[in-house]
C-alpha cells in the first residue's frame, strides 16, 4: 500500500539536481527518486503501478519507499539500491503484486540533493505480456514454468509448476534452488547439489541447460517425483551475466516407473533363464549356430571351430540327430517354435538326456532377427517321473489300505454305537440331532430315523423334572456347541415319548471341524433310574446303620454305667470280707477271696474302658486347631511315671498344628506312646519317637517304638475291641486302648494302620485334618 502522508505534486525544484527532469517526468516507465533518508518521488507513471491515488502531472512524494512495496519486495530491493546510493548501477527481479508478471528493477546513482545528500534512481520494467502468453502456453502443454531471479529465487510460476512441486505459489515464492527441502537427486540416487541445478548453471554460463533429469521430494505429498529440467537464462541488451532465468520442466515420474518395471521384467527373465537351464543359445535368422556360444562351450566342450554352422551335431547322440536336423529344419521355414528332445554329449563324454526349446525373435518389420534357445537338463526331470510313477503306486496301495482301513472302523463304530449300553447322539450347531444309537432311541422311546434331523432340545430336553420350562440357553448342551467346553452332568432329566422323565446322567463334548472351529457336539447319556433307586436304599441302609450304632452306643454307655452299681455292692462286701475273714478261714477260703477282688477289679476296668470308648465323640463340642508340639508336652507328663520307671525315652518332631479335639487327641497320643513303652523287649530300652508330616490336607504322623512288634496277621485285628495277642499276666491291660484309638482318628476324618514285624518294633501311622491357616 502507498504511503498517502504526503502526496503533493513532484515539482521541477524537486528534480532539479537530476540529469534531465523534463524526460525523466515523461518516460513511461515507473521512475523512483529515493534520498538517502527514505524519501521518494515518483513520476507518474510509479504512480500508476504503485499507488492508488489519480497521477500528478508533476508527479508525488512520499516519506518512506518502503511503504509503496510488500515486505518481500522491499527486502530484495534493499540491497540495490543501498548500493545505489554508494555510487553503483545494480540490478534485482521481483514481482510486484501477486499474479503480476515479473518487473526488472535498476537502481542507479543520481545527482545529491539540493543539501547534498546521496540519491539513487529506481527505474521499473514490466516483462507484462509475452511472459504471461508463455507461462499461459506452457501451462496448456502440462510444463511447469518457474521464473528465477539472478540469485535464483523463484518470483514467479506457472499452474503446473505448482501441481508438478507439490506447493502453492506462495510457498514457491522466494524459494531457490538449493533449498534442500526438495532432496534433488540424480537418476542413480545420489544427491543433486543445488549449485548444479540447471537454472544455477544457466546463469552462472549464460547458456541454455536442456533435459536434465532430476528426482524430487515434494514435503507436502510425501513422495518423489522424476522431472525433466530445461533451463533457459535472459541477458538484458548491453548485459554481461544473465539476470533471470526461466526453468522448464516436464513430470516424467510415469515413464521413469515404466521404464524401471521394464528393466525389473527384464532382469527377472533372465534370473530366471539362468536359474532353470543350463544352455543358453542363439542362432542367425536362417538357423546358422555361430560363435560366441558361453554356455555350450562350457557344457559340450565343443571349441568354436567344431560347434559353427552344422558343427553342434557332433555333440548329438548319433541316434537322436535326424530327428534333431529334422525339426530344426521345420522351425526355421516355418518360423515356429523349435522343441525336440534328444541326448547331448556332456564334455566328460556322457550322453544326458535334454529339451531343446528356440523361438524366434521379430523385429518390427515383422522379421526373424534371431533364434534364442535353451538346452534343459531333463535328467531330473525323468528321475522325477519314475519317483511319481513310484510314488503313484505307492500312493495307491496306501489307499488301499486305507480304504479297508475306514471300512473296518466304520463297521466297529457301527457294531461300538450299536451295541454301546449307553445313549449315543450327535448334534450339529443348529442343536438338530444328526446320528443316534439304538440305546438312545429305546430309552427315550424313539426310533431312530424320528430322532434324527429334530432338534435335540425340543425333543426331549425342554422341561426340568419338576415341570418348569427349560431354557435353551440354560441347557449345558447348548452351551457346550456355543463356546467348546466340554461338560459333565450327574443330575438331569430328559423326556420320554410317552411323556415322563427319564433321570439321566450325560457328558457333552464338542466336536471340531478341519479348520478347528466347534462344530457341534456327542452327548452320552445314561439312564441313573435303577443308580438312584440304588442310591436311595443304600441311603436307607446307612440312616438304619448309623441309627444302630447310636443305639449300641447308648446301650454300652447306659450298660456300662448300670453295671458300676452292683459291681460297687460286690466289691465293698468282697473287701469286708476279707478284712473280717481273712486268715481265720482255710487257705482255700483266702484263695477264693483273692480271686474274687481279681474279678471286681478286671470288672471295674473294663466298665471304665467300655465306657470311654462309648464316650468317643458323644461330646457336641466344635474343633478346633491344636499344636501337635503342645499335645506331646502334655502327653509326655502323662507316662512320665513310665518313663522314669523304666528308663525308656520320648522323642518327637511335630511341628505342625491339626483340626481337632484337644481331649481326645490328648488321650490318642497318650495310648499310642504306652503302648510303645509298655510292650518293651528284654535286650534294650524302649525308646518311642513321634513325628509329623503334611500331606496335601492332612498331616501325617508316624508313633515308633522298639518294641517286640506284631505280627502281620494281627495288624487289623489289634485295632478290635477287646483284642489281646499275650496273657494279663505277661502285659496288663482290657484290649481297649487301639480300639479308642481307630475311634478318635475315624471320628476326626482320618484312618489310622500299623506297620511292624516281630522282634522289630511297631510304627503307628495316622491322618488328622490339618489346621486352617489364619
Amino acid at each position: 500500500m502507498t504511503d498517502q502522508s504526503d502526496s503533493r505534486p513532484l515539482t521541477r525544484p524537486g528534480f532539479s539536481g537530476a540529469d534531465a527532469p523534463a524526460l525523466l517526468l515523461a518516460l513511461p516507465d515507473p521512475l523512483l527518486l529515493i534520498a538517502a533518508d527514505g524519501t521518494a518521488h515518483l513520476n507518474p507513471a510509479a504512480q500508476t503501478a504503485l499507488t492508488d491515488a489519480a497521477p500528478q502531472p508533476g508527479g508525488g512524494r512520499v516519506t518512506g519507499w518502503t511503504a509503496l512495496f510488500t515486505p518481500e519486495v522491499a527486502g530484495v530491493l534493499r540491497g540495490p539500491l543501498e548500493a545505489a546510493l554508494e555510487g553503483q548501477t545494480a540490478r534485482a527481479s521481483v514481482v510486484l503484486r501477486p499474479g503480476g508478471s515479473v518487473t526488472l528493477v535498476t537502481a542507479a546513482p543520481a545527482a545529491p540533493g539540493p543539501d547534498g545528500e546521496a540519491r539513487a534512481l529506481l527505474h521499473l520494467r514490466e516483462t507484462g505480456a509475452p511472459l504471461s502468453v508463455a507461462l499461459d502456453f506452457m501451462d496448456g502443454l502440462g510444463l511447469g514454468v518457474a521464473v528465477q531471479g539472478h540469485d535464483s529465487r523463484i518470483l514467479q510460476v506457472n499452474p503446473s509448476a505448482t501441481r508438478i512441486l507439490g506447493l502453492s505459489e506462495a510457498q514457491l515464492s522466494g524459494r531457490d534452488s538449493l533449498d534442500p527441502r526438495w532432496r534433488a537427486i540424480h537418476p542413480d540416487g545420489l544427491p543433486f547439489p543445488g549449485d548444479t541445478h540447471p537454472s544455477n548453471a544457466a546463469l552462472r554460463s549464460g547458456q541454455t541447460i536442456r533435459d536434465v533429469p532430476m528426482g524430487i521430494y515434494r514435503p507436502e505429498p510425501g513422495d518423489w517425483r522424476w522431472l525433466h529440467v530445461t533451463a533457459i537464462p535472459h541477458t538484458l541488451p548491453g548485459q554481461d551475466t544473465p539476470e533471470q532465468v526461466t526453468t522448464v520442466f516436464a513430470d516424467v515420474t510415469d515413464r521413469y516407473r515404466m521404464e524401471a518395471d521394464l528393466r525389473g521384467s527384464e532382469q527377472r527373465f533372465r534370473s530366471l533363464v539362468e536359474a532353470t537351464t543350463q544352455i543358453v543359445w542363439d542362432a542367425h535368422p536362417d538357423g546358422t549356430f555361430l560363435p560366441p556360444q558361453p554356455g555350450w562351450e562350457a557344457f559340450t566342450g565343443q571349441s568354436e571351430a567344431s560347434y559353427s554352422y552344422a558343427g553342434w551335431l557332433n555333440a548329438v547322440h548319433p541316434e537322436d540327430r535326424a530327428r534333431t536336423i529334422e525339426c530344426w529344419q521345420r522351425a526355421t521355414l516355418t518360423r515356429q517354435p523349435y522343441l525336440v528332445e534328444h541326448r547331448l554329449r556332456r564334455a566328460d563324454g556322457t550322453y544326458v538326456p535334454m529339451q531343446a526349446r528356440a523361438v524366434p525373435v521379430i523385429d518390427d518389420g515383422g522379421q526373424i532377427r534371431e533364434w534364442v534357445g535353451t538346452h534343459t537338463d531333463m535328467s531330473d526331470v525323468r528321475e522325477a517321473q519314475q519317483a511319481l510313477i513310484d510314488l503313484n503306486a505307492d500312493l495307491e496301495r496306501r489307499v488301499q489300505a486305507r480304504t479297508l482301513d475306514l471300512a473296518n472302523v466304520t463297521r466297529f463304530s457301527t457294531l461300538l454305537l450299536t451295541a454301546a449300553g449307553e445313549g449315543i447322539f450327535g448334534l450339529d450347531l443348529r442343536g438338530v440331532t444328526t446320528f443316534a444309537n439304538p440305546a438312545a432311541a429305546r430309552m427315550l422311546g424313539y426310533s431312530v430315523e424320528r430322532m434324527i434331523g429334530h432338534s435335540q432340545h425340543e425333543l426331549v430336553h425342554h422341561h426340568h423334572a419338576d415341570g418348569r420350562e427349560y431354557p435353551l440357553h440354560d441347557c449345558p448342551i447348548h452351551q457346550t456347541i456355543q463356546d467348546g467346553q466340554t461338560r459333565r452332568v450327574d443330575h438331569d432329566v430328559m423326556w420320554h415319548a410317552q411323556g415322563y422323565p427319564v433321570p439321566v446322567a450325560y457328558v457333552v463334548t464338542p466336536t471340531h471341524d478341519e479348520a478347528g472351529a466347534v462344530s457341534g457336539a456327542v452327548v452320552m447319556v445314561q439312564d441313573t433310574t435303577e443308580r438312584e433307586r440304588a442310591q436311595a436304599q443304600l441311603r436307607d441302609v446307612i440312616e438304619n446303620l448309623e441309627r444302630s450304632n447310636q443305639d449300641l452306643e447308648q446301650f454300652a454307655y447306659v450298660a456300662s454305667h448300670d453295671l458300676q452299681e452292683p459291681l460297687r455292692t460286690v466289691g465293698s462286701y468282697t473287701e469286708l470280707l476279707v478284712r473280717r475273714y481273712q486268715g481265720q478261714l482255710d487257705p482255700r477260703a483266702d484263695q477264693y477271696l483273692h480271686y474274687m477282688q481279681d474279678a471286681v477289679t478286671r470288672m471295674r476296668s473294663l466298665i471304665q474302658d467300655l465306657l470311654g470308648f462309648a464316650r468317643v465323640g458323644r461330646q457336641e463340642t466344635p474343633l478346633e486347631p491344636t499344636d501337635l508340639g503342645g499335645l506331646l508336652r502334655a502327653a509326655e507328663q502323662n507316662v512320665r511315671a513310665t518313663l522314669e520307671q523304666g528308663g525308656g525315652t520320648l522323642e518327637w518332631h511335630t511341628p505342625h498344628a491339626v483340626l481337632g479335639r484337644p481331649s481326645l487327641l490328648l488321650q490318642l497320643l497318650t495310648n499310642l506312646i504306652s503302648n510303645g513303652l509298655k510292650f518293651r523287649a528284654e535286650d534294650r530300652l524302649p525308646r518311642v519317637q513321634v513325628r509329623s508330616e503334611l500331606d496335601g490336607e492332612f498331616v501325617h504322623v508316624t508313633v515308633q517304638d522298639n518294641g517286640i512288634g506284631i505280627a502281620p496277621e494281627y495288624h487289623t485285628r489289634v485295632f478290635d475291641i477287646f483284642q489281646r495277642l499275650h496273657l494279663r499276666e505277661t502285659f496288663a491291660g482290657n484290649g481297649m486302648g487301639l480300639a479308642i484309638c481307630r475311634k478318635i482318628v475315624e471320628f476326626h476324618g482320618g484312618r489310622i494302620w500299623l506297620e511292624s514285624l516281630p522282634g522289630q518294633g511297631s510304627t503307628f501311622h495316622l491322618t488328622l485334618p490339618v489346621a486352617p491357616t489364619s
